[in-house]
């Protein structure tokens, strides 16, 4: 979460139209700001920041990325098939060819878990997550698989992200209704004269 885009983002929804708010605090376009300087949500990559009040095709794009990551769930399939079918012609052994499925199985469970949590929670220790990014790497399809699932119900990240948005901008009216008032109506010290 971030206060004025501070994460380098551009301020659109990820399809060119401007970040705006809805009447009920909703981002959408209609227009009219939220709060000026207030938190503003987190983008979500192919979703942008439609995810606050399901607008702008919503719906079509989680659709879209659902098929889009099946479709590449089973091309990479096809292709460890393919480089399965190399190992097995290579004929460089049984051992050889068990610790190629037993590497890539390992490798996608660790992936699809990883990627999983990540829908979840933030993770703990970036460092951790940076030394996996090669084992991520090489189970590739279970990150894919995870993404399928997850954007069946929702866009990928969404509830923490919605989480997060919710709590920032809950502490920023908070903060928000503290200052609230006219500052020329308190009443000044009065300074002792002696």
């Amino acid at each position: 979460m971030s206060d004025n885009g501070e994460n380098g983002d551009n301020g659109d929804n990820g399809d060119g139209t401007a970040k705006t708010a809805a009447p009920g605090g909703r981002a959408g376009r209609t227009g009219q700001d939220r709060t000026p300087g207030g938190p503003q949500p987190e983008t979500i990559r192919f979703f942008g920041t439609t995810w606050v009040g399901h607008d702008s095709g919503y719906g079509l794009r989680r659709a879209a990325v659902a098929a889009g990551a099946l479709v590449t769930t089973v091309a990479a399939c096809f292709v460890m098939r393919l480089a399965y079918q190399g190992v097995q012609t290579a004929d460089i052994g049984s051992f050889a060819s068990a610790l190629f499925v037993a590497v890539f199985a390992v490798c996608s469970a660790v992936a699809f878990a990883r990627a999983w949590d990540g829908f979840r929670r933030r993770p703990a220790d970036p460092a951790r997550e940076e030394s996996l990014r090669s084992l991520k790497a090489i189970g590739f399809i279970g990150s894919l698989l995870a993404y399928f699932i997850r954007s069946l119900t929702e866009a990928p990240g969404e509830k923490l992200r919605r989480t997060e948005y919710e709590t920032a901008a809950a502490a920023y009216e908070k903060r928000r209704g503290a200052r609230a008032g006219n500052p020329a109506a308190r009443r000044k010290p009065k300074s002792k004269r002696g």
